[in-house]
């Protein structure tokens, strides 16, 4: 998902703390962490970033033998599995309650929550359950995913030279997401009666190794929210219970009546429709339309991943130096005229390179969308804000592929290419809409 602006300015009036303080008044900036814990914290989100890549990038590649082995169509896999439903309503669940558990809960907490509830999902999964229980995990990963990518997020955009430190994050999603068709596909199959389900052997390994991980590095973050903290002491638990409600109320109205989470949002919501769009729905229509072999074509979104892993770390900075508005606008346009090659070319071979391509130029997208966005939020909402504009992007994500899903059990996969043909070119024109403010163009 996207980085594109400059980061230095971040927290003009927070630059003496390397750390985001959650939910606390900028004047009050926590005492400096000593560098030597900032890489770590760093490593750490960008791990938590690769678990949720090889969750999500998986699934493409799985979906063919979830559609055979449950018996179920394209629009059962639409409508639960593809980010919607379930997997939308894990997000909701995070926004809501994102400003309330930052009441009670300081940073590290809440990492660890999410990664626990990952770890729980891939448990869950790995015995091939009933059909409406693997449903479930949908919600359950997708809610853990919210916690970690928000407060990932927060975290690292409060950093000098975020933009890179972002760019880096994301570009660990994107590898989650190249490495886990590959292993997805060969355990897939493997055997004539396909074990599908034992893949997800593989992202709980990595779960745990994420928990331990966030357990360290934010060892000083393991604790209760440090405004709750200060205010809990001469309180009865009820006032104080009905004072931390009433400021989660407050902070969720402020969020959502601030324009900038409306008009990020729109993009991410035609951003991530397309993304996740083509990276569920791909190996299918190659499979159907072009005849592919489905354990050759598994392989394909591990060029679309691997394009966009590369462009969130080389265009980075190109994007950050030349201005990200005109940047990612152009790159836009580019992704158009490469998915109109997907389309109309039929040629396996031409497909895989512009697929590869179209992950390129679209990898600042995501970054880039969170740097200015940490530009335009004020420090004490910027974690409710982002989490916000994630579930509000969602929508599109949850939406676009469903609707794919449902059109395509009528009228063939192959409606997937209009789609995607659309949303890239919206979601081009939506970034032009946010603000044309002076200081995301500044060092």
């Amino acid at each position: 998902m996207s980085t594109q602006t400059q980061t230095e300015t971040f927290v003009l009036h927070n630059r003496a703390s390397p750390e985001p303080v959650v939910h606390e008044p900028a004047q009050e900036p926590e005492p400096e962490l000593s560098p030597k814990w900032r890489y770590p914290k760093v490593l750490s989100a960008g791990m938590s970033f690769f678990v949720a890549g090889v969750n999500d990038g998986s699934l493409g590649s799985l979906i063919p033998y979830v559609i055979r082995s449950y018996g179920i169509g394209t629009d059962m896999v639409a409508v639960i599995a593809k980010r919607y439903g379930t997997t939308f309503a894990g997000w909701l669940v995070a926004a809501l309650s994102n400003s309330t558990i930052c009441q009670y809960l300081d940073l590290g907490p809440i990492l660890a929550v999410g990664a626990a509830l990952q770890i729980l999902a891939h448990v869950l999964r790995t015995w091939m359950p009933p059909f409406g229980l693997y449903v479930v995990t949908f919600f359950l990963a997708s809610l853990g995913q919210a916690y970690n990518d928000t407060h990932a997020n927060t975290f690292v955009s409060s950093l000098r030279g975020a933009h890179r430190w972002l760019g880096f994050i994301h570009a660990m999603y994107m590898a989650g997401c190249l490495v886990s068709p590959f292993v997805a596909t060969a355990v897939a199959s493997a055997n004539q009666d396909s074990q599908w389900a034992l893949f997800y052997l593989f992202p709980l390994g990595l779960g745990v190794a994420n928990l331990a991980l966030l357990g360290v590095s934010f060892w000083d973050r393991m604790a209760l929210a440090p405004k709750r903290r200060r205010h809990v002491a001469g309180m009865s638990g009820g006032v104080a219970a009905e004072s931390s409600g009433k400021s989660a109320l407050m902070e969720i109205t402020v969020t959502l009546r601030t324009p900038g989470v409306w008009l990020l949002s729109l993009f991410f919501f035609f951003f991530l429709g397309a993304t996740i769009t083509a990276g569920g729905w791909m190996v299918e229509y190659l499979v159907n339309i072009r005849n592919g072999n489905v354990k050759d074509m598994g392989y394909v979104p591990a060029g679309f991943y691997g394009g966009g892993f590369l462009g969130r770390l080389i265009l980075a900075e190109p994007t950050h130096r030349l201005g990200e508005r005109r940047m990612i606008f152009i790159y836009a346009m580019l992704c158009v005229g490469l998915q109109l090659v997907f389309w109309l070319v039929p040629n396996i071979i031409t497909e895989a390179v512009a697929v590869s391509l179209l992950g390129f130029f679209s990898g600042p997208f995501f970054a880039t969308g969170i740097s200015v966005g940490s530009k335009i939020f004020a420090p004490e909402l910027r974690s409710s804000a982002i989490a916000f504009v994630f579930v509000l992007g969602q929508i599109g994500g949850s939406i676009f592929p469903a609707l794919t899903g449902i059109i395509a059990s009528r009228v063939g996969v192959q409606v997937l290419q209009p789609m995607l043909v659309g949303l890239l070119g919206a979601a081009g024109v939506s970034w032009l809409v946010l603000p044309k403010d002076a200081g995301l163009h500044r060092d």
